[in-house]
């Protein structure tokens, strides 16, 4: 590795230049041209990839440890949600794409909570304001919906999605995969109010039940948080096969005890070297994962005392090894900064 400033594509020179050509490819966990829509997997949006890394199969000799297989398949069995607690990098995320690779359940459905988010986000949302919008313009002689008449009693379907919750509780064979990522940043009254859905694996549409008996055969197609169309009876939408939830957190709050009765509870400790190398070959390939065995050992070190994500090991592995920068020692620690002191 040559100290050069070769690798910098922006130099604050104040001069247009054709940079950006040699700029490489991006990490494989930062990819998003949808290599999956090609293969016609993974609902086409590179999640799978980004999770578990494009060189899955080289880490494919690390297993999870005996505690939380168990608790995974107590979850499977139970058809309870699994709340997995760990810090930030630890894996919680990945597990639930890894449990829908590995049973081959689809794509995985995501509803990452901010402090906004409501149990309605989860469930559905009625976009009125469209609705009302395209009356307005049918009845000045512009378009209407494929369906007719925006105003027509059939045309309420298309104004109303299903989110991944939602989606998540549609029929079916097999269970979905839901990832509820970071329910520890929610408003407060979140996770009671999830208790019941959780618990009776449906919900109402009040939009659709009160028009129940005008529509035809009860029934209204409407869009799913995967962006296909499905068929609603009667305003309710009601599981056969209890979705694989996973509720994560990163400890920063604790939940109400009714929420933890409902809930297998996996708490995922620091990774170790295997783990963390596994990572790394998993998303960098074998070699990277050999070069950076330093970072790994310094990066083991520091997280004894300092709060630190394996996204930030990652980061550092990849742009020291595949950039080539110059004093590659400091940009590491540049890159990996703890995470529990503000700076």
């Amino acid at each position: 590795m040559t100290e050069s400033s070769e690798w910098l594509i922006y130099r604050g020179a104040g001069e247009p230049h054709d940079g950006m050509d040699r700029l490489p490819p991006p990490p494989p966990w930062r990819d998003f041209s949808g290599r999956d829509a090609e293969e016609g997997v993974d609902g086409g949006d590179g999640s799978r990839d980004r999770r578990l890394g494009a060189h899955r199969h080289l880490a494919e000799l690390h297993r999870p440890g005996a505690e939380e297989l168990e608790m995974i398949n107590a979850a499977l069995y139970l058809r309870r949600p699994l709340l997995v607690t760990g810090s930030p990098g630890a894996g919680k995320s990945t597990l639930a794409h890894s449990v829908a690779y590995e049973l081959g359940l689809g794509n995985v459905l995501r509803w990452s909570i901010v402090s906004r988010s409501t149990l309605h986000d989860g469930l559905y949302d009625y976009d009125a304001i469209a609705r009302l919008q395209d009356v307005q313009i049918a009845a000045q002689g512009g378009y209407g919906t494929a369906g007719g008449n925006p105003g027509a009693v059939e045309a309420i379907g298309s104004y109303i999605r299903l989110g991944p919750l939602g989606t998540a509780l549609l029929p079916s064979d097999t269970p979905r995969v839901l990832l509820i990522d970071e329910l520890d940043k929610s408003d407060i009254d979140l996770p009671n109010d999830l208790l019941n859905v959780l618990e009776e694996g449906e919900f109402e549409i009040p939009e659709l039940q009160r028009i129940a008996d005008r529509l035809p055969d009860g029934e209204a197609e409407v869009l799913t948080a995967d962006g296909t169309k499905v068929r609603v009876r009667d305003g309710r939408v009601r599981c056969r096969a209890f979705p694989f939830v996973v509720l994560t957190s990163n400890g920063e709050r604790d939940f109400p005890a009714p929420l933890m009765r409902r809930c297998i509870h996996l708490q995922l400790d620091r990774p170790d070297h295997n783990r963390l190398a596994t990572f790394v070959r998993a998303h960098l390939g074998d070699e990277a994962a050999r070069a950076g065995d330093d970072l790994i050992n310094r990066f083991l070190e520091r997280s004894r005392s300092e709060l630190l994500a394996a996204d930030q090991l990652l980061n550092a592995i990849y742009l020291t090894d595949a950039a080539a920068p110059p004093s590659r020692d400091r940009l590491a620690d540049l890159l990996i900064q703890r995470l529990d002191r503000p700076r």
